[in-house]
């Protein structure tokens, strides 16, 4: 099982962390597997951090083997989709990035990978109109559609397929819009999917 990555792939978030220069094609990284958290588990703050970030994001989850898939085909490859977070070591990405080294470290990291309850696509319609959002401690932190993705969820699997084999079980976390943040010990994180709460989690 892969867990493949989008960066950059919303407008808003690339103006929140003053980037310019809008990507031309899907940013692509990949977190391991130790990374997933999933069932309600606790986030553990890590004792490499001083400051973890969440970034809250559509994932969709890969139904079929495919290599090289047409973007009019590329529907046909996921079946569901959640609400997940992409925990940030945002320090140590700052520090990686400012020697020109691998910044892998700071988001593949054990648990970085947070992932809700799925929800059938069949029931939920257009996936180009989801709106999602993420609460710390009651409070409204994330909001976000899939309307405003620089690149859709097809765009993204005919990308990645071009260059690695798509197989049933791979997670496409696809991008965070603006409003990240950290977040500390004891915090109560839900997420929402349209209307539904697929994920609920406290930070220890």
């Amino acid at each position: 099982m892969k867990i493949i990555a989008v960066g950059w792939n919303y407008l808003s978030h690339n103006k929140e962390m003053n980037r310019t220069l809008l990507p031309k094609e899907p940013v692509i990284f990949f977190k391991p597997e130790t990374a997933l958290l999933k069932d309600g588990k606790p986030f553990f703050l890590p004792d490499f951090s001083e400051r973890i970030e969440y970034e809250t994001e559509l994932v969709f989850r890969v139904c079929r083997l495919g290599k090289n898939i047409a973007p009019r085909f590329a529907h046909r490859y996921y079946d569901a989709v959640t609400v997940g977070i992409d925990f940030t070591a945002r320090d140590l990405q700052s520090k990686l990035r400012q020697n020109g080294e691998p910044w892998e470290i700071s988001k593949g990291f054990d648990s970085s990978a947070v992932i809700g309850n799925f929800v059938e696509i069949e029931k939920l319609g257009d996936t180009c109109q989801l709106p999602f959002s993420l609460s710390i401690n009651g409070n409204t932190v994330q909001q976000g559609n899939s309307k405003d993705m620089i690149f859709n969820i097809d765009d993204i699997i005919a990308y990645v397929s071009r260059f690695y084999t798509l197989k049933i079980g791979d997670l496409i976390y696809t991008g965070t819009p603006d409003g990240i943040g950290p977040v500390k010990i004891n915090d109560h994180l839900q997420g929402y999917l349209k209307e539904e709460k697929v994920l609920d989690f406290y930070v220890k």
